[in-house]
């Protein structure tokens, strides 16, 4: 039992974007690893942070934890993080494709942040996307 204890322990997720995420949304942290695990290719782990940094920007409630307003994503933590792990995947792809530096993650995430929460989006009716680069990149670099 005891092996069993400290296998458990030693296996354990314990970098800051999974402490971050568990501080945050408690039990869901295993949804969020969840869809880690199965959209983020271990060659872009470096990504979690973001995503992490995405959910505490966004700071949504219920069913829109990631800020995903996607018609077909799912009222659910599970289907926010999914979309928000491969928006992140994706626009990392698209990113690299048309030459944005690899070691620069702020200019990656302004760069995201011009798709993701961009600001002339006419849902933005109280202007708060302007606080969206700024508060990724802070989150970010606490969760790296």
């Amino acid at each position: 039992m005891i092996n069993l204890l400290l296998a458990a322990v030693l296996l354990a997720p314990s970098d800051a974007a999974h402490e971050a995420i568990k501080a945050k949304d408690g039990a869901l942290v295993a949804q969020f690893e969840d869809a880690i695990q199965v959209n983020l290719p271990s060659d872009k782990s470096f990504l979690k942070p973001i995503v992490a940094a995405i959910r505490y920007a966004e700071n949504g409630g219920p069913g829109r934890e990631f800020g995903i307003l996607h018609p077909r994503v799912k009222p659910t933590y599970r289907s926010q993080a999914g979309w928000a792990v491969c928006t992140v995947r994706n626009h990392w792809d698209r990113y690299i494709k048309k030459g944005g530096d690899p070691k620069d993650m702020d200019a990656f995430i302004v760069d995201l942040g011009a798709r993701f929460c961009p600001l002339d989006d006419p849902r933005d009716k109280n202007g708060l996307n302007k606080h969206w680069i700024p508060n990724v990149k802070k989150f970010y670099r606490r969760f790296k």
